[in-house]
C-alpha cells in the first residue's frame, strides 16, 4: 500500500491553498493580519488573475486526491472539502466566462480594492508606515493592471455597465481631489510621523496621479466605448453570478415569486407600525415624519460613539443568554468611512489574531443628522448580532476549522443571511422596543425584499406580476427597478441610486440576503423540530457559528443536523 501518513487532508490542502493565496493578493493578507503583505499589491492585470485561476486549478486537482485518502470523510474534512470545491469551481467559471475583463463597479472593483485594503493596513509605528509607503508606492502598477484588464475587456467586447462606469468615474473624480484640494491617499499618509513625511508625501503623489489617469483613461476612452452596453447581464451571466454568491444553482423565477411574497407580508406589517406612528399615514409617509420629528443623532462622532454603545449594550444583553462568546470576540469598534465609496454600510471582519479588531463602517455621506430608526436594526446586522458574531467566531474556531473556512472561503449568501437573521432575531427577542424602530426594521426588511424583485426582475426582464399595485403586467427595466425601489424605501433618493447601481454591477449579489435568512429560518426550524422541547437556542447558535462558511446548498442541511 502507498504512504499516505505525510498526504494532505481537505483541510491540509485549503489552507495549503490560502498561504499560495496570500502570496498572489497580499490585499487578502492584510486584512487577514499578515505583517508582510503591508506593503505590496495584488497584481489586477490579465496575467495576475490567470495566476489566481492557475492556483485554483491546481488546488481542485489536489483535492481530489486527498479525498480518496482515509480519514477525508470524517465532518470536520468533508465539510471543508465540499466547501472548497464548490467555491474554486465557482470562482472558475467566473473567470473563465472572463468577467475580470468587464469589473466596473460603484462598490466591488480592483479600485476598491486598493483603496480599501489602506484603511485596515496596520498604522501605529514607524514601521507600519514605512510599509504603506512602499504600498504606496505599488498603487500605479496595481491600477495600471487593472486598467490593462479593462482594455482587454475592449478589445473583446466584453463591456462593464455605462451606469456603473458613469459612477466609478466620479468616485475615482473624489479620490482625486478633483480640481482642488488633496487626494484620498495624500489626505490618508498626511496622518503619519514627520520622520517619513518626505516618502509618504512623493509616494501618495503618485498614487493620486494614478488615480487621475485611471479617472481620465474611463472617462475619455472606456465609457463611450460601453455607451451603448446593456447594464443588466441576461439569464446565463446572471446564474453563473447567482452560484459564485450564493453557493447553489437557485431556480431564479422561484426566488423571483419568494421576492414578491415577502413584500406583500412585509407591508402588511409596516402599515400596522406606520398607523401607530402617525395614524391615517402610510409606511413611508411616517418614515418621512420620522425624517422630520423622530429620535436622531447630530453630529459625525457622536454618531459614532453612539453606535459604539448600541453594539456594546448587545453583547452585554445578548452574552450568556443567547450566545456564549469569547472574550476577544466581545470586541468590536464603530468607524465611520472613508468619503467617496457607496452609500452603504459595511463591516469588515477582524485580523486572523485579533491585532486588529472587527469594524463596522458608516458613509455619512456628508450627512450630520442621522435618524435613529435607520440606524439600529442596520448596526444589528453589521455588529452585534450580525456579522461581526458570525466573522469574528470564524476566526476565534479557526483552529478547529481551517483558514479557509473561517475566511477566504465565505459565501456571501450565508454571510449576508446571518446577518439578516440577527436582525429578525433581535425583533424576536423584543429588542425592538418601539414602533419607531420597529418600522425601520421591517423598512430593512423590505428592502432586502424588494432587492430580490428588482435584481431578478431587471437582469432576467421578468414581468411584473398581475397583482403588483406597480405597473402590473410590464417587464422590469432598470428605470422601473429604480422608481419602484424608491417608491418602498425611506433612504434618500441618492441611497436609491447608489443601491441600484450596485445591483447592475454586482448581479445576484444582493438575493442572498433574504435568501440566505430563508435558509437559516429553515435551518433552525428544522433542528427545533427534530429535539423538540429540548432545542437548546443558545447551543445551537453557538454550533451553527462554528461550523464555518457554507454555501446555501449545503447551509440547511447542516444546520439542521445541529
Amino acid at each position: 500500500m502507498p504512504d499516505t501518513s505525510s498526504s494532505p487532508l481537505p483541510r491540509q490542502v485549503a489552507d495549503a491553498y490560502v498561504d499560495a493565496l496570500i502570496e498572489l493578493d497580499p490585499a487578502l493578507g492584510t486584512y487577514l493580519g499578515i505583517k508582510e503583505s503591508s506593503g505590496l499589491l495584488p497584481d489586477f492585470s490579465p496575467a495576475g488573475t490567470e495566476a489566481l485561476a492557475d492556483l485554483a486549478r491546481e488546488t481542485l486537482a489536489r483535492l481530489d486526491d486527498a479525498e480518496k485518502l482515509p480519514g477525508a470523510d470524517s465532518d470536520v474534512e468533508r465539510r471543508c472539502g465540499r466547501l472548497l470545491r464548490e467555491r474554486l469551481t465557482a470562482e472558475l467559471a467566473v473567470h473563465d466566462a472572463q468577467e475580470n475583463l468587464r469589473a466596473v463597479s460603484n462598490i466591488h472593483s480592483p479600485a476598491h480594492t486598493v483603496r480599501e485594503t489602506f484603511t485596515v493596513t496596520p498604522a501605529e509605528t514607524e514601521e507600519d508606515w514605512a510599509a504603506i509607503a512602499e504600498r504606496l508606492r505599488a498603487v500605479p502598477r496595481a491600477l495600471e493592471g487593472y486598467r490593462r484588464s479593462l482594455a482587454l475587456g475592449l478589445e473583446k467586447k466584453l463591456y462593464g455597465g455605462p451606469r456603473a462606469t458613469a459612477t466609478f468615474i466620479e468616485q475615482l473624480t473624489e479620490w482625486s481631489g478633483g480640481d482642488i484640494g488633496r487626494g484620498w491617499f495624500e489626505e490618508f499618509a498626511a496622518a503619519g510621523p514627520a520622520t517619513l513625511r518626505m516618502e509618504l508625501d512623493v509616494a501618495a503623489g503618485a498614487a493620486t496621479r494614478a488615480v487621475t489617469e485611471l479617472r481620465d483613461w474611463m472617462r475619455d476612452v472606456y465609457a463611450p466605448a460601453v455607451a451603448d452596453a446593456p447594464d443588466t447581464v441576461g439569464r446565463e451571466r446572471y446564474a453563473r453570478w447567482s452560484r459564485y454568491f450564493n453557493g447553489t444553482d437557485l431556480d431564479l423565477d422561484e426566488a423571483y415569486a419568494y421576492g414578491w411574497s415577502e413584500y406583500h407580508r412585509l407591508l402588511g406589517e409596516m402599515k400596522k407600525e406606520a398607523e401607530k406612528i402617525l395614524p391615517g399615514a402610510g409606511p413611508w409617509e411616517a418614515l418621512a415624519h420620522l425624517d422630520e420629528h423622530g429620535e436622531h443623532i447630530e453630529g459625525e462622532d457622536e454618531v459614532r460613539i453612539w453606535l459604539q454603545k448600541l453594539m456594546d449594550e448587545a453583547i452585554e444583553a445578548l452574552d450568556g443568554t443567547h450566545f456564549e462568546l469569547a472574550e476577544r470576540v466581545r470586541k468590536v469598534e464603530s468607524r465611520i468611512a472613508p468619503p467617496g465609496g457607496a452609500a452603504a454600510p459595511y463591516y469588515t471582519a477582524p485580523s486572523e489574531d485579533f491585532s486588529r479588531p472587527g469594524q463596522t463602517w458608516l458613509p455619512t455621506m456628508g450627512a450630520t443628522r442621522f435618524p435613529v430608526y435607520d440606524l439600529v436594526s442596520t448596526w444589528y446586522h453589521e455588529g452585534v448580532p450580525g456579522h461581526h458574531l458570525q466573522l469574528a467566531q470564524w476566526a476565534h474556531v479557526a483552529d478547529r476549522l481551517s483558514r479557509y473556512q473561517s475566511s477566504v472561503g465565505m459565501v456571501s449568501a450565508n454571510a449576508e443571511g446571518w446577518a439578516l437573521y440577527a436582525e429578525r432575531l433581535m425583533d424576536e427577542l423584543g429588542f425592538l422596543k418601539d414602533a419607531e424602530r420597529r418600522l425601520g426594521y421591517l423598512d430593512a426588511q423590505m428592502m432586502r425584499a424588494c432587492r430580490v424583485i428588482v435584481d431578478i426582475g431587471m437582469h432576467l426582464e421578468l414581468e411584473i406580476p398581475a397583482d403588483s399595485p406597480f405597473h402590473p403586467g410590464e417587464r422590469w427595466t432598470p428605470e422601473l427597478a429604480q422608481e419602484f425601489f424608491g417608491m418602498h424605501s425611506g433612504r434618500p433618493a441618492e441611497f436609491v441610486e447608489s443601491e441600484l447601481t450596485r445591483y447592475l454591477s454586482m448581479p445576484a449579489q444582493a438575493i442572498g440576503y433574504k435568501l440566505g435568512e430563508r435558509a437559516w429560518l429553515l435551518g433552525r426550524e428544522n433542528a427545533r423540530r427534530a429535539h423538540g422541547d429540548a432545542f437548546d437556542a443558545k447551543a445551537w447558535h453557538m454550533a451553527a457559528l462554528s461550523q464555518g462558511s457554507l454555501g446555501l446548498d449545503d447551509l440547511v442541511e447542516e444546520l439542521s443536523r445541529l
